[in-house]
């Protein structure tokens, strides 16, 4: 593994095409914080077969042309060369890419909204690196969700695209109790799965096989630690009486995942006190996903990772001296 890794680093530093190519890779790999254009690779397969196996092609190919729009835009832009290599101006563009081409009609008013998506997320992550200097926090996908909310909510004044995929707008109201008894074994697998694939916006258990695989290649903590999420975002959700539907479908469960995976072994090493820290964290994320889901609901707005990203940012400045 690692010689081919050395291999293809040495093809990179000798074709600029190819060193495009790893960076977009990289982009990929740090949708999950990872490094490795190995990881992206597999996050790409993930991406292709969850978009085909729902009948939805356009919305990969709408994902690949985001991570390579915001890869250029970010070279051309002319940002600090260490990161860009590090693929931390391409993660929040495929990610904007694939919410708008799931939430929006296909057509050609999409492929320019992802375009310029992809560009403004890239404008996007350098004034949140800019906001947050003096805070010594990373943005993490914030500007994937803010870049994807202007772009989603602007889709109700445009004729030529259509928000026919986002959620019906409607008054919040107090949800109705479902039962607690233990979800049926396939269910409960369903539900841990699919939270991990829905980072992705994606709806596939072998998508969601193949996100675990990439994770692991580059990482066997940031892999278990994503299982370890899902697993709590779906006892918790479901204890608590969320909609049986969202727990099973993985919805309630991926902000939870990021949250696991970056504060369990990103930011701190995976130590006893810093994993319970984490794992508290990953329970208020879920807490946080059904309310944000409530808040937006009026606007028709998708919380997307928003919960991840406020719960991680509150508990990185709250966190206690020692982290390492």
């Amino acid at each position: 593994m690692a010689s081919l890794l050395e291999a293809f680093e040495r093809a990179a530093a000798a074709s600029p095409l190819v060193r495009f190519v790893d960076v977009a890779l990289r982009g990929l790999g740090q949708v999950m914080f990872q490094d490795n254009p190995l990881t992206g690779l597999f996050f790409l397969l993930a991406i292709i077969w969850g978009a085909v196996s729902t009948g939805q092609p356009f919305v990969a190919i709408c994902g690949v042309l985001a991570l390579v729009v915001s890869t250029g835009t970010a070279l051309v832009v002319g940002v600090d060369r260490t990161a860009w290599r590090a693929g931390l101006y391409g993660f929040n563009g495929v990610l904007t890419g694939l919410a708008l081409a799931t939430f929006l009609t296909p057509g050609p008013m999409l492929v320019v909204f992802v375009v310029l998506g992809a560009a403004m997320s890239v404008i996007a992550t350098l004034a949140t690196q800019r906001w947050l200097a003096g805070h010594g926090i990373p943005g993490l996908t914030f500007p994937f969700v803010a870049t994807s909310w202007l772009f989603l909510l602007a889709s109700h004044g445009f004729a030529g695209v259509s928000g026919a995929g986002l959620p019906a707008g409607a008054v919040t109201a107090p949800a109705v109790m479902v039962a607690t008894d233990p979800l049926h074994v396939v269910d409960f697998v369903s539900g841990v799965a699919l939270s991990i694939s829905q980072v992705f916006l994606k709806d596939s258990l072998v998508a969601a096989l193949l996100f675990l695989a990439g994770l692991a290649v580059s990482s066997i903590p940031a892999a278990l630690l994503a299982v370890a999420g899902a697993l709590i975002a779906v006892i918790v959700a479901h204890l608590a009486g969320a909609e049986s539907e969202l727990v099973t479908g993985g919805l309630l469960g991926f902000s939870p995942v990021l949250t696991a995976v970056a504060l369990g072994c990103v930011f701190a090493r995976p130590a006893p006190r810093n994993l319970s820290y984490a794992a508290f964290a990953t329970i208020v994320t879920v807490i946080a996903q059904v309310a944000l889901n409530a808040a937006l609901a009026p606007v028709a707005l998708p919380a997307l990772t928003m919960p991840f990203v406020l719960i991680t940012w509150l508990f990185l400045m709250a966190w206690p001296a020692e982290k390492h």
